[in-house]
């Protein structure tokens, strides 16, 4: 049975795609949250939420010691989003993503420790798999990590696990591709890439095709971590999930996005280097946690045409805001 305990949450990455919609929703669960974020995406991502009583915002640098624990202090829960997303962005500047992404992950989670959290979420990725071809993708495989942004993820997870202690509590949970509206948009994930060209030029361009591709909408990326801190310690302990919902081709992503926009969409079928094709499994999460997702691709297309639509996504084709390799360009972090 599912806790009502009321926690004080460390969200790292708190301003960015995915969290941008869980921070609200915990707010609104009666949570305190704290924020720990660079803003790389301006300041505005949770300006509704800003002035609300629970919500504590630090524009930091999780590389600084001093900066974390201040981050840390009165928390008991951490839910660990921020890196430098994707293997683009990562190999733009390989020793950036491994600073941020590996260097400074086992020095947040002793300091979690030291402060007194007692769980601690891991958002890790469902690329540690590797390319697994023609069997279901389930949390019992070996990992075989092709690139470092994925080699790095699936060490944090092997450190996590070695600093799990009674009474610090903690899981991992391996997202599929996130896909839908929030108010930090990214339109560099498959999905949302294929609905912003559909809108915007009405042709819809396809790599490959027959290739797999999983997706979770953010709705329920969000809903399952607010999911997992309401369930009892012995339920999570050292856990590991994937968390996706639809497994679809390129093609059959690009012909849902086609019957939603409507009109006389063009799809064109281009040749890649590319042929990654993995089929998620998420049952373990409907079975241990009874979690299942309730938002279709159609519905993360839905919303993405309504923000396009009516002004909430100026611009874009070109922003750099909503593509994290052009933001990480123009910014010139270090």
């Amino acid at each position: 049975m599912a806790n009502e305990t009321k926690w004080s949450i460390l969200v790292t990455g708190g301003a960015g795609y995915v969290g941008s919609v869980l921070v609200p929703k915990l707010l609104q669960d009666g949570h305190k949250v704290t924020v720990l974020d660079l803003y790389l995406y301006g300041d505005a991502v949770l300006a509704p939420a800003r002035g609300h009583p629970n919500l504590r915002e630090i524009k930091g640098d999780l590389r600084d010691p001093a900066t974390v624990a201040r981050a840390l202090e009165g928390c008991d829960a951490v839910i660990h989003l921020a890196c430098i997303s994707n293997d683009p962005s990562y190999d733009l500047d390989p020793h950036l993503g491994k600073s941020i992404n590996y260097d400074a992950f086992r020095p947040l989670v002793r300091a979690a420790k030291r402060a007194g959290v007692r769980r601690f979420v891991y958002a890790s990725s469902s690329s540690v798999y590797g390319v697994k071809e023609g069997i279901e993708v389930t949390e019992d495989l070996t990992l075989e990590p092709l690139t470092d942004y994925s080699k790095f993820k699936a060490l944090c997870e092997a450190e996590l696990l070695a600093e799990r202690a009674p009474g610090f509590v903690v899981c991992i949970v391996r997202p599929a591709t996130v896909c839908g509206y929030a108010p930090r948009q990214r339109l560099d994930v498959v999905v949302n890439i294929l609905t912003n060209l559909a809108v915007n030029t009405g042709r819809i361009k396809v790599f490959g095709g027959t290739q797999k591709r999983p997706n979770i909408h953010i709705e329920d990326m969000a809903d399952l971590y607010r999911h997992i801190l309401d369930q009892p310690d012995a339920r999570i302990d050292g856990k590991i999930w994937n968390a996706g919902y639809e497994n679809h081709t390129l093609l059959e992503l690009a012909e849902i996005v086609k019957a939603v926009v409507g009109g006389d969409l063009a799809v064109e079928i281009h040749p890649t280097n590319d042929p990654r094709s993995y089929h998620v499994s998420s049952e373990k999460m409907r079975r241990e946690l009874g979690f299942v997702p309730s938002h279709t691709i159609e519905d993360a297309v839905r919303g993405l045409v309504a923000a396009l639509k009516d002004g909430r996504l100026p611009n874009s084709l070109d922003d750099p805001h909503y593509f994290n390799i052009k933001m990480m360009q123009k910014l010139n972090l270090s």
